[in-house]
């Protein structure tokens, strides 16, 4: 069942200081317009920039996620973005007078009360979804931390912690539906920390908003009274600190017993929504944090990418290759005799493509290039990649159809071995940097396993 896009009703406001910055902030959610996704709007800055909820805004993933552009910075803003996503909202203007969102009570029930009294209204105009196709993994094997995505026919979300605390211990935690467990199973769920990471996090000038009613403190062993009145020194606290009979701080009541595991199915969440479209697919996810959450945000974002590119072009949309000859042409200049790719087999947009040129006897060239010797000139073959490569440089702008590729220089051109009638070029190129209109790519061509050419080029990407 198709679903539309939705806002909030009214605006609404919510006030409190940062849990790293310490800094008082009045945050205000505003309705959007259809298709304008998460905005964050940063009214306190000279032009009050605006800063969108999205993955390719990340800088910064030290205990929270912070978004930037320009010199508008963005702090932890990924219970922000639970909230949202968790509520199914698409679009949304989020206006802050400072750097980072209220804490509260370091959950996310603040952000989803307040999305609740502004109310939430649909637009005309359906949802976009990422769905999944196939397996997808991202994995830090020192860490031990992995993330599977799975086919789902809706979002999923299965945690798993595991951490060496008598008072956490091995926990997990699975939600299967946003609408039926998000408000109330997964919202209210807060921060945590160790007591050991306390004082380098503050030596760190962060948690400069942190205490024991926004955040839960769970106990190492061989904490002693000397460690416990320098913490409360160091968090300027009024109250007196100590280590609780559950091992948490001041005997501090969980509201779930594995809390601890639903906020990092909650911060998963926030993190996931800055792909800007909601997932249809399953998240398996085991001691993760916010740095592996985003590179595999990262990795869906790019598949989000390619299947629009292919939805946009390719007509035969359940071909095992990426582009055929008809969508290349919709998107490269060049024509017979001098368009030199068949076939685009894959992409990962702004990093490679991998195309395909058939090599037959029929090509112009073979005609003098050599009279019963026939050779593929090597100058062809490395515009073969060229053309690669400004297929893959073309989807660095918003419309490939109104731009075009020039190149400005080779080097490192090397040819290895000879392409005949009958090879099949397979061409794979990278993009090495992308800066000002002016990419830098590196280029290989392969007959079967065997290099046969490789190049770098320098391009400029102009309007026609």
């Amino acid at each position: 069942m198709n679903k539309n896009q939705r806002t909030i009703k009214q605006p609404v406001s919510v006030s409190g200081v940062g849990l790293h910055t310490g800094n008082l902030t009045k945050l205000t959610f505003k309705p959007a317009a259809i298709d304008s996704g998460a905005v964050f709007v940063r009214t306190d800055l000279e032009g009050t920039p605006e800063v969108p909820a999205h993955i390719s805004n990340v800088v910064d993933i030290v205990r929270g996620t912070t978004l930037a552009k320009g010199n508008a910075k963005v702090y932890t803003v990924e219970h922000v973005m639970a909230a949202l996503a968790g509520l199914e909202i698409d679009n949304v203007i989020v206006e802050l007078n400072n750097n980072e969102p209220p804490v509260g009570d370091g959950s996310a029930v603040l952000f989803v009360e307040a999305l609740g009294k502004a109310g939430i209204v649909e637009q005309d105009a359906p949802r976009k979804f990422l769905e999944i196709e196939t397996p997808i993994s991202h994995s830090i094997p020192e860490r031990g931390v992995d993330l599977v995505v799975l086919p789902s026919d809706d979002f999923r979300v299965t945690f798993l912690v595991d951490y060496k605390n008598p008072a956490l211990g091995t926990q997990y935690t699975s939600m299967v539906s946003l609408k039926e467990e998000f408000a109330k199973e997964f919202a209210p769920s807060r921060t945590f920390c160790f007591l050991s990471e306390v004082e380098s996090l503050s030596k760190m000038g962060l948690i400069k908003g942190g205490n024991l009613s926004n955040a839960i403190v769970i106990c190492d062993d061989g904490v002693g009274p000397e460690d416990l009145k320098r913490l409360k020194q160091m968090l300027s606290l009024k109250e007196e600190l100590f280590i609780g009979k559950n091992g948490l701080m001041n005997d501090v009541k969980l509201r779930f017993p594995n809390e601890p595991c639903r906020h990092k199915a909650l911060d998963l969440i926030g993190d996931l929504a800055l792909l800007g479209v909601p997932l249809k697919a399953h998240v398996l996810a085991a001691r993760s944090g916010h740095a592996a959450n985003v590179e595999l945000a990262k990795k869906l974002y790019s598949l989000y990418e390619k299947e629009k590119i292919k939805t946009k072009y390719q007509k035969e949309s359940k071909a095992e290759y990426f582009l055929d000859i008809r969508a290349i042409q919709e998107i490269l200049p060049h024509r017979y005799p001098f368009l030199l790719i068949d076939r685009v087999i894959d992409l990962e947009p702004k990093k490679k493509v991998v195309a395909i040129k058939n090599v037959t006897m029929n090509e112009q060239f073979f005609q003098g290039h050599f009279p019963g010797h026939p050779v593929m000139p090597g100058v062809l073959i490395v515009e073969a990649m060229a053309q690669a490569g400004g297929f893959l440089m073309l989807h660095t702008v918003e419309d490939p159809k109104k731009s075009v590729a020039y190149f400005m220089g080779m080097d490192g051109v090397r040819f290895r071995k000879p392409v005949v009638p009958g090879d099949t070029l397979r061409l794979e190129v990278e993009m090495l940097n992308f800066r000002r209109g002016t990419c830098k790519i590196a280029g290989k061509a392969f007959v079967g396993d065997s290099l046969v050419a490789e190049a770098e080029m320098m391009a400029a990407v102009v309007d026609k």
